[in-house]
């Protein structure tokens, strides 16, 4: 293949892909005192959508869900993109797999 050719692919590429994350709807989720806030979001269904979870303590946190089939290191201070769906109405449980007993959450998709 030539340069040229492989240069053209990869930029387009890249620019679907950014303008696609552009049009996705996004949902922010804080982690703060260990817990996720807000600890339940709802989505719609049948759309990829995009998690930017921000982790404001100073410990990390992973975000899991056996559900959505996510895992997700979170380091402190830090944010994370997590893509999910599309998805079939119901719900998704998630937890903190550093602290599970209070980071709990749930996505309601209807």
């Amino acid at each position: 293949m030539k340069p040229l050719v492989l240069l053209q692919i990869i930029l387009g590429s890249f620019f679907y892909s950014t303008l696609a994350t552009a049009t996705m709807p996004k949902y922010e989720i804080t982690i703060k005192d260990h817990r996720f806030l807000p600890a339940e979001i709802t989505i719609e269904a049948g759309k990829k959508v995009l998690l930017i979870v921000h982790n404001q303590d100073a410990t990390a946190e992973e975000f899991e869900s056996y559900s959505l089939n996510r895992e997700k290191l979170i380091r402190g201070q830090t944010k994370a993109k997590i893509f999910i769906g599309p998805l079939k109405p119901g719900k998704y449980p998630f937890f903190g797999e550093f602290f599970h007993k209070t980071a709990q959450g749930t996505i309601v998709v209807k």
